[in-house]
């Protein structure tokens, strides 16, 4: 999209300008001008973002589902972590870790799972 940017800037004012010398030939008011300028403007982008391929709806589409999943793997882990489902879970994650953390329930005294996390975070956005 901001690739498309100059591309847009220059056509709007290509645009303006036959707006406006056709608006003078026909007689068209300022508002009957700035109408045929936006439809003839959205056309022309529609028609650049289908010729690139770049839709602004596909940048938001990784946000509409990866903030949802978010919020229900964080309420999950939160309902496992205060023993909502029940002291046996509590037990097994006491017990149950590996490598260097061997207690779920303790905090990472070691920094490893976070900045591990945060770098996998940050490659999966940049790729």
């Amino acid at each position: 999209l901001e690739n498309l940017q100059p591309e847009i800037k220059e056509l709007a004012q290509r645009l303006r300008y036959e707006v406006s010398v056709r608006g003078k030939q026909l007689g068209w008011s300022e508002k009957v001008a700035r109408f045929h300028f936006a439809r003839n403007m959205r056309r022309i982008v529609a028609e650049l973002y289908v010729r690139d391929n770049c839709h602004p709806f596909k940048a938001t589409v990784l946000l509409w589902v990866q903030v949802p999943l978010w919020v229900c793997v964080s309420l999950a882990l939160r309902n496992c972590s205060v023993g909502a489902l029940g002291p046996a879970v509590q037990e097994q994650f006491s017990s149950g870790g590996a490598l260097w953390f061997t207690d779920l329930t303790a905090p990472d005294s070691t920094w490893i799972l976070p900045v591990s996390l945060g770098l996998v975070n940050l490659l999966v956005v940049e790729v």
